[in-house]
């Protein structure tokens, strides 16, 4: 039996009667499925060239270094929330230890220009390749339970991985300080304020990376069989398919991810802390994903980049003079970046639990409730 009998007994839907389908859903159909992310890219990629300003929003203009900066910012941490969402929205696997494997690519790049003076294409291949690898074996022996034990002992690789990271055995990790951008190994291009755009297409290009990864295998019949995994996995296995081998795979492509996000996120930040690697940072990337929307094609990376804004403004604005002129009681807790941010998430799951990218759905269904009892009574 394979992966697709997973899917065989799934109702189909009968013919459509005439007049059913909306006008909408026919638009829908108009549109290619590829003419949503090429316009996207196409945005993203000539952003850039734009000389708005959106006082307020970002300081100068669009393609100031600033502004591209931030925007490169939320797109690293975009791609990572999509490559971690591969594991929790369309599996179901709930990991703790995801910001290992996005450290070990940080770290491992910068050591390997650092001391084995390797340039920057070689140093990525073999961090990428490391972090792929320590995901499938870390994965192999962790995917030996679920639930809950599952997420304690992804926990228990993370929190090794961040002590060894803060002791700096050999003086390799830099300790608390972390590893900073050896520039002599990287192109000029990517180096200096000037280069800020550069920077800016990598971030782009490692997002398109992770959405076309996640998408295509979603869409693939292994797809299918993380859907069935994701709803009820002793079905699956009922049905003949053995899941292990389907969410190891999971694992492994989401740790690769995770590790080339690690080398962009060098790149951009000029250098590495341990920061990234405690399970506190994967936690964030948790609400980064359910803040978007789990499972769904876009959320992850609207969550990732409304986090990490929202994170850096309110760090900026909190410094201000306009918050030096609220009361302590107000300015206290909203110059805190997380009591913030934790206060809008808890509203949101609460209130819109599918994530932002749910909001138009619901704002659309709640318009359509308000103008059916009018619709039927002038019927009436």
């Amino acid at each position: 039996m394979t992966e697709t009998d997973v899917t065989a007994k799934a109702p189909k839907p009968g013919p459509a009667e005439p007049g059913s389908q909306s006008s909408d859903a026919r638009a829908r159909r108009r549109v290619p499925g590829w003419a949503v992310p090429a316009a996207v890219l196409a945005v993203a990629l000539t952003l850039p060239f734009s000389t708005l300003s959106l006082p307020g929003l970002f300081e100068g203009a669009l393609n100031g270094p600033p502004a591209l900066h931030l925007l490169a910012t939320c797109l690293v941490f975009g791609g990572l929330a999509t490559s971690y969402d591969l594991l929790y929205g369309r599996v179901g696997l709930l990991s703790f230890g995801h910001a290992l494997y996005f450290a070990c690519g940080a770290y491992a790049a910068a050591l390997l220009m650092s001391v084995l003076d390797l340039p920057l294409v070689w140093a990525a291949l073999l961090s990428v390749l490391g972090g792929t690898l320590m995901s499938l074996a870390l994965g192999a022996v962790s995917l030996r339970v679920n639930g809950i034990a599952l997420a304690m002992v992804t926990l228990a690789f993370a929190q090794a991985g961040s002590i060894l990271v803060a002791r700096d055995p050999g003086r390799v990790t830099g300790g608390e300080e972390g590893l900073s951008l050896d520039t002599d190994h990287v192109p000029d291009a990517l180096v200096g304020v000037v280069d800020t755009v550069n920077l800016y297409w990598v971030a782009v290009a490692y997002v398109a990376v992770s959405l076309a990864v996640v998408w295509w295998l979603d869409a693939s019949p292994v797809g299918r069989v993380w859907r069935g995994i994701r709803a009820n996995e002793q079905r699956v296995a009922v049905l003949g398919v053995n899941p292990y081998p389907y969410k190891l795979a999971a694992f492994t492509v989401s740790g690769g991810l995770a590790s080339l996000g690690g080398v962009v996120y060098l790149l951009v930040a000029g250098g590495v802390t341990p920061v990234v690697t405690t399970a506190e940072f994967t936690l964030t990337l948790l609400v980064m994903v359910a803040l978007g929307g789990a499972g769904t094609r876009w959320g992850p990376l609207v969550g990732a980049a409304l986090y990490t804004y929202a994170d850096h403004r309110l760090l900026q604005l909190g410094g201000s003079d306009a918050f030096a002129a609220l009361p302590a009681w107000i300015a206290a807790p909203l110059a805190q970046p997380l009591f913030v941010l934790g206060a809008l998430f808890v509203l949101m799951v609460f209130f819109f639990p599918g994530g932002v990218v749910a909001l138009p759905g619901r704002i659309t269904s709640a318009l359509r409730d308000r103008r059916g009892p009018a619709h039927t009574k002038e019927a009436a």
